[in-house]
């Protein structure tokens, strides 16, 4: 695990962002979270962050839309989608870059960690 890994969290429930922010924090890593894909493409999380975890249904900009547009931008950053819902779009087979992994809810705490080593790790 890289000490100066910054993961950001983006999903629009509350207790799903709490509790991933309490997992990862105790797992060592350094985390940010947002309500919504608009706030996060707002911030310098864009900028800062090393691997983003990313809910698909979003009221105000799906998780897909925000990972396009951040393709879009020229930012690649390790994505990993998480979805309550079982039949939410995932990303098209044509982008470029595919999402690192892609997990409904609820998801193995070990499958995530284990996810996000490897983005983290130089070889990815």
């Amino acid at each position: 695990m890289r000490n100066d890994a910054i993961i950001s969290v983006v999903d629009n429930d509350e207790s799903v962002r709490m509790a991933l922010d309490s997992l990862l924090r105790s797992s060592g890593y350094n985390v940010r979270t947002f309500a919504g894909a608009l706030e996060f493409l707002l911030s310098d999380g864009p900028r800062i962050t090393s691997c983003l975890i990313s809910d698909i249904q979003m009221p105000d900009m799906d998780g897909i839309q925000m990972y396009e547009r951040l393709a879009a931008l020229g930012i690649h950053i390790p994505v990993i989608f998480i979805t309550g819902n079982p039949k939410a779009q995932r990303p098209p087979n044509e982008t470029a870059r595919q999402p690192l992994a892609y997990f409904p809810k609820p998801f193995s705490s070990e499958r995530l960690i284990f996810f996000i080593e490897k983005a983290l790790s130089p070889c990815n």
